[in-house]
């Protein structure tokens, strides 16, 4: 049976910002402040109802003036912020030097029950270790980072994609978004290309708003499969009306945030008309 896109998370009017969910997104680094702030406006465009942003001092001074809905944590506050969020994500412009590292594999330690998310560094540092995340989980790699998770060449990974997504969701026991034109979600039993998007996406900090929007539908309660097959839905649904207006050479990946709320917009009119 061909998968079938979900609705929209219902918004009940009788709710507060705990209703939609609690996220805690662990992303940014000195040198890449931008991942944490696309990832976590993002989270909250979708839905999200809070989104607690973990980071260097620097990174959160920064995110601190773009965005001042993001609340702040530094990291001496990690299993607190852990310990109150709904769904985790980490990754995004994290790097791969030794704190860092030493920062992942402590959030994997002290991760009660939540939904996790791992983008970009989270998935390179995940690739020297062995883990399974007991179906709790979210991987959303490029082909490159999806070689390393699979240790295999890169021309494995583009020659057959469906297969590559497969063992990645096999060797984690996750789901799996592996990133292309056509980006395929599995977790071994479903599977989804997506359709929408163009090159207006191909641009450094797409991932970051895709991370985020993913976990913002997690958070609000979605099971993770449709959380991923919407989330890449609309990113390349919101890419689409953004090259519209800019066209596909001039959309930034800030540009794609501002246009998420058209997205939702043409899908609940859409969803409306069948």
């Amino acid at each position: 049976m061909d998968y079938k896109l979900p609705k929209l998370p219902e918004r009940k009017q009788n709710s507060n910002k705990g209703t939609f969910g609690k996220v805690l997104n662990i992303s940014g680094s000195d040198y890449m402040t931008g991942a944490a702030y696309l990832s976590s406006v993002a989270a909250l465009k979708v839905g999200a109802g809070y989104v607690e942003l973990l980071s260097s001092e620097r990174v959160l001074n920064i995110t601190s003036m773009l965005a001042p809905e993001v609340v702040l944590a530094p990291i001496s506050k990690l299993e607190k912020a852990i310990n109150d969020s709904t769904v985790i994500s980490i990754g995004c412009g994290l790097s791969t030097l030794n704190e860092a590292v030493m920062l992942f594999k402590k959030v994997l330690k002290l991760r009660k029950n939540q939904p996790i998310i791992i983008d970009a560094d989270g998935l390179n540092i995940l690739s020297e270790m062995e883990f399974d995340f007991d179906k709790k989980a979210i991987l959303t790699p490029h082909p490159k980072e999806a070689s390393r998770l699979l240790n295999s060449p890169l021309e494995d990974v583009l020659k057959d994609i469906k297969t590559s997504a497969l063992q990645i969701s096999e060797k984690y026991n996750c789901i799996t978004v592996l990133k292309t034109h056509k980006t395929f979600i599995t977790d071994r039993k479903s599977f989804y290309q997506n359709n929408t998007g163009n090159s207006a996406l191909a641009k450094a900090g797409s991932g970051d708003v895709l991370c985020g929007m993913i976990t913002g539908f997690v958070a609000q309660g979605m099971n993770l499969f449709d959380a991923s097959a919407l989330g890449v839905y609309l990113h390349g649904l919101s890419g689409e009306l953004a090259a519209k207006d800019l066209s596909e050479y001039g959309v930034l990946a800030s540009d794609t945030l501002r246009y998420i709320p058209f997205a939702i917009k043409n899908y609940l009119d859409s969803m409306l008309r069948f």
